[in-house]
């Protein structure tokens, strides 16, 4: 029996990974867009706004599954909420989430903290409504994708000198196996939160920078600067890394080695 998934965040990085994997598996795929799309490839298009509710209760209409992929660092909750309450009052059997590893052990309060980490805060925001929804739901958490650690190190490598982040270190995962994962979960039985999902090394920042400028061809100084806070003392603790075993495969210098081919 097919299945019609809705995906939130159909375009984006990670959404638009999961998109084909579900069309693969057989699932009539629709994607929520803020703007008018052409149908294509077998998925559908269906305009809608989670920040204001509009558009939400048609786009979930007879979805049964709902991956919610769509996310930033500010309003998220409520972005969340509304989307559980039209998927409850549709009678979706499964809604499945993507959060960030750490987004339970980070605290972040307010200043700095929530500017450098408020991407944590606002995960666990949405999972706690997605959890307090009432609708069968798996939460995965995942760490940070190679494809944004490229764009920072891109927008780092302009500087003549680079700040690195004293003690930080990333477990870093690409987004193309985070993708398989999610769409496997979609497919199974709610399963409440689901073991994270993290890269198989975990790199200090500045190892992850010198590995960049080396694929790049390029040479600047790395300066170590200590960030205060409480959000910052748990991730060099360890607090944004996976406790349990990685579940993807691909490292950082796979990820690289792709994008210089590319390049070439």
């Amino acid at each position: 029996m097919t299945s019609r998934v809705l995906v939130t965040g159909g375009t984006g990085t990670l959404g638009r990974q999961v998109v084909p994997r579900l069309r693969e598996a057989g699932c009539d795929v629709r994607v929520l867009s803020r703007r008018a799309r052409e149908a294509a490839d077998g998925t559908e298009y269906v305009i809608g706004d989670l920040a204001t509710g509009e558009g939400i209760a048609a786009a979930v209409d007879g979805a049964g599954i709902i991956v919610h992929c769509a996310g930033s660092a500010r309003g998220d909750e409520d972005k969340a909420r509304n989307l559980t309450r039209a998927a409850s009052r549709s009678g979706a059997r499964h809604l499945v989430n993507i959060s960030v590893v750490g987004a339970d052990r980070i605290p972040v309060a307010s200043g700095l903290d929530r500017a450098m980490f408020g991407y944590f805060a606002a995960k666990l925001a949405t999972e706690r409504v997605v959890t307090g929804s009432g609708l069968p739901w798996t939460t995965l958490r995942a760490t940070q994708f190679y494809d944004l650690i490229v764009m920072v190190a891109r927008q780092m490598a302009r500087l003549p000198v680079i700040p690195v982040a004293a003690g930080f270190r990333f477990q870093p995962v690409d987004s193309g196996e985070v993708a398989a994962r999610l769409a496997e979960l979609a497919l199974g039985p709610p399963a409440g939160l689901a073991p994270d999902m993290a890269g198989p090394r975990v790199y200090p920042m500045a190892d992850l920078l010198r590995a960049y400028l080396r694929t790049r061809g390029l040479r600047r100084p790395l300066a170590p600067v200590r960030i205060p806070g409480k959000a910052a003392r748990a991730v060099r603790a360890g607090a944004n890394l996976a406790p349990g075993p990685a579940l993807g495969h691909r490292t950082w210098e796979d990820f690289l080695a792709e994008q210089a081919g590319r390049r070439a």
